[in-house]
């Protein structure tokens, strides 16, 4: 190498799942800025909950991608709205996890071209005590994996939801070296453990979530309390107030692939949500 060129590195931002109409609002609002402040090349978000808690329509999608997101990750609560199952085959920068079968509407997986090189993202679905189980997470990202690095891609940034932290750090573990972040979602509480595997690899067993800060994983706190103690059925509208957003931001080594930093992100925005908005689920968005 040239020992006067310097090394192209991208700044990578992940967002964590976003909640609702709060959690939304604000990851479109502010990403502009986030972006500028922290000099991001590219960004992806995991939209799962987006939609009142429950999975993404194809106008939240339209909407994320057009605020500034290069790619949008999904999760178990993928397919809650129906509209999305027709709108996957149109729009290869949204994900569905990669283990599922062959046939499945869209991709778990994209390649996008950047100013700086390209960088793909793949999206997976663990399976201890997640439903719907897939296939294995693990051989179906290996695979991919080895086919993005014969066809040249040197960063890959995988979105691993899933519920246990074991299962995260296995994967982090098994790909560490041959991607540049392996990053987990689904239990929307951010993780302390950020840090850089011994081959390069970035690694965070959880980014969190994107949504309001006062309440039970997005949730009004209220009910989530009175579903807990009374164990009978009730709705869970979407919490009201200041919303967090969490993630994490690396800086990955376009030529090698390697994770030279990382750093959590979480930043708190005031009240996003119109005061006659109204948004429910049934049952809390993990």
């Amino acid at each position: 190498m040239n020992p006067n060129m310097i090394p192209t590195t991208s700044r990578i931002l992940f967002l964590g799942d976003i909640v609702g109409e709060p959690g939304r609002q604000a990851v479109i609002s502010n990403l502009a800025e986030i972006r500028r402040e922290h000099a991001i090349d590219f960004v992806i978000v995991n939209g799962e909950n987006a939609a009142a808690g429950r999975g993404i329509t194809p106008r939240i999608s339209i909407d994320l991608l057009r605020a500034g997101a290069a790619v949008v990750t999904t999760g178990d609560h993928v397919w809650d709205q129906k509209e999305i199952v027709d709108y996957f085959p149109t729009e290869p920068r949204l994900l569905r996890p990669i283990n599922y079968p062959e046939g499945t509407p869209g991709a778990g997986s994209v390649t996008l071209e950047t100013a700086k090189g390209k960088i793909a993202v793949i999206q997976a679905q663990g399976r201890s005590f997640i439903q719907p189980p897939l296939e294995n997470p693990f051989l179906a990202v290996e695979e991919e994996v080895r086919r993005l690095t014969n066809a040249g891609v040197r960063v890959i940034v995988l979105d691993f939801h899933a519920e246990t932290t074991s299962e995260k750090i296995a994967m982090g573990r098994m790909l560490d070296g041959t991607v540049s972040l392996v990053v987990g979602t689904h239990t929307h509480v951010q993780t302390a453990d950020d840090s850089i595997f011994p081959g390069g690899t970035g690694y965070l067993t959880d980014a969190g979530m994107c949504g309001p800060e006062e309440s039970v994983l997005g949730r009004c706190v209220e009910s989530v309390v009175w579903r807990f103690r009374s164990s009978m059925p009730t709705r869970f509208p979407i919490a009201k107030g200041a919303v967090k957003l969490c993630g994490v931001i690396i800086e990955a080594d376009m030529a090698s692939g390697r994770c030279l930093r990382i750093d959590r992100f979480a930043q708190t925005y005031g009240d996003q949500r119109p005061e006659n908005a109204s948004e429910t689920g049934a049952s809390p968005a993990e």
